[in-house]
């Protein structure tokens, strides 16, 4: 347990790092810096559209064939399918290795599978590929919170929130941790 809690620590560091700081050459178009803009600038309504065009965006691959197979894992993740949504999935992240919401849907899978190592190996790749990915932030925040590791969790929420500052469930997931950790005032 401590060399995975140790793996954790310097996968945390490495996407922290990638994160704060990248200069965003991967997963980064005009049209995308423009909906990160409205975003930070948006309110919570706004925010909820804002976000959808960001992964229409980010779920274009620009090729047919890959964007068939990143449907069929999604088809198949909520149909409750998860080894055939990893298959899937992994076929995509094999022909599209660039392609950062391959990636994260792989990474999603895998946190489905309860296979908490290869979907945060998959969120770094993510990262790597697209340091705006607040969904990939997220879901490695989630995976922290159910490791118990609270404060890593925080770190990583609160990352997610400087890119999408209404991110659905992060905020709440912020306020109950600092309240956790921080404990309660007498």
């Amino acid at each position: 347990m401590k060399a995975l809690l140790s793996f954790h620590n310097r996968i945390v560091a490495a996407l922290l790092a990638v994160f704060l700081l990248g200069t965003g050459a991967f997963g980064q178009t005009t049209a995308l810096d423009d909906l990160f803009v409205r975003l930070k600038d948006s309110d919570e309504v706004a925010a909820r559209r804002i976000e959808r065009e960001i992964w229409n965006e980010w779920s274009k691959s620009g090729s047919p064939a890959m964007d068939l197979l990143l449907q069929r894992g999604r088809d198949a993740m909520a149909a409750g399918r998860t080894d055939e949504a990893i298959e899937h999935l992994t076929a995509l992240t094999d022909h599209a290795p660039d392609f950062a919401e391959g990636w994260n849907a792989r990474a999603t899978a895998y946190y489905n599978a309860r296979q908490f190592g290869p979907s945060i190996s998959d969120i770094a790749h993510t990262l790597s590929l697209n340091p705006r990915h607040f969904g990939a932030l997220s879901g490695l925040g989630a995976i922290f919170e159910e490791l118990g590791r609270e404060a890593k969790a925080l770190e990583v929420y609160k990352a997610a929130l400087a890119i999408h500052p209404h991110l659905a469930g992060v905020t709440e997931a912020v306020k109950r941790l600092e309240k956790e950790i921080g404990g309660t005032d007498l």
